[in-house]
């Protein structure tokens, strides 16, 4: 992988995690009109992902200081259910991860139909989300952050927005726009970091050497620097995109990508 293609890589990666249009997605449309393998590799996947985490803390330290306050008081609180509902999130996501790995891993497999498709399930989903209009609630309940957990777990499909799938689902149960967004991107730090964690290990039974073959390590540099900015870019300016309502301009922007993705392998 040259540096300019993991710069490219690592750009689509950072952006497209926190803006409701499919990391996955891209990611997989992206090595298709690059003839890459990104996703293959697995020292660059946990790269990327590992500099999107990061981002999200840099952009919401203090909500996670807050948290972390609140923990440490040792008593129920603001702070502690909160957390608590972000474990209850990451029940759903778990389960697919334990016992469906292998066949998530297949769909990803499987060429750009399926991202096509789940872009416009996306689509729709913001779409949705943009003219509905339920009663609006205060907090975050815990059978929501469930449900919307669920989002979070069906949204390991190429092509489903992970960020578009559980703000929307949040805002189609009547949670607060402004709440939504910074609850999203705190619930997925620890999925991804579990993600990455598995996938170093797979990492180190396969071997180091060979799994960063054709990977240069100043190609992993730049890809990590690029998802690490764009990804603090994008997550400040998609909390700010939940707050106004915008999200139906991402809502068309998914419709279109997810048809070229349908027609594209029958064009080339």
């Amino acid at each position: 992988m040259e540096w300019f293609e993991a710069l490219i890589l690592g750009l689509i990666q950072g952006l497209t995690e926190y803006l409701p249009v499919s990391s996955s997605g891209h990611l997989a449309i992206g090595a298709t009109l690059f003839g890459l393998n990104g996703e293959e590799n697995l020292a660059f996947t946990i790269a990327v992902h590992v500099a999107t985490v990061l981002s999200t803390c840099v952009i919401l330290w203090k909500e996670i200081v807050w948290l972390f306050n609140d923990l440490f008081k040792w008593k129920w609180n603001e702070g502690t259910k909160y957390i608590m509902n972000i474990i209850i999130s990451m029940i759903p996501v778990a389960i697919v991860g334990f016992f469906f790995k292998d066949k998530v891993e297949e769909v990803f497999g499987s060429g750009l139909l399926v991202v096509g498709c789940c872009l416009l399930v996306t689509a729709m989903l913001l779409a949705f989300s943009y003219w509905a209009k339920p009663r609006q609630r205060e907090n975050i309940s815990p059978w929501h952050a469930f449900v919307i957990g669920v989002a979070q777990a069906v949204a390991v499909l190429p092509g489903l927005s992970r960020s578009g799938s559980t703000i929307a689902t949040g805002l189609l149960l009547g949670n607060k726009k402004e709440k939504l967004a910074q609850f999203s991107f705190l619930m997925v730090i620890p999925p991804i970091l579990g993600e990455a964690l598995l996938s170093a290990k797979d990492m180190v039974e396969v071997g180091v050497s060979e799994t960063m073959a054709g990977l240069p390590v100043g190609s992993l540099i730049v890809g990590f620097v690029a998802a690490f900015v764009s990804g603090c870019l994008a997550c400040k300016w998609m909390i700010n995109i939940v707050k106004k309502g915008k999200l139906i301009w991402f809502a068309g922007y998914c419709a279109i990508v997810g048809i070229l993705a349908i027609v594209l392998p029958y064009i080339f």
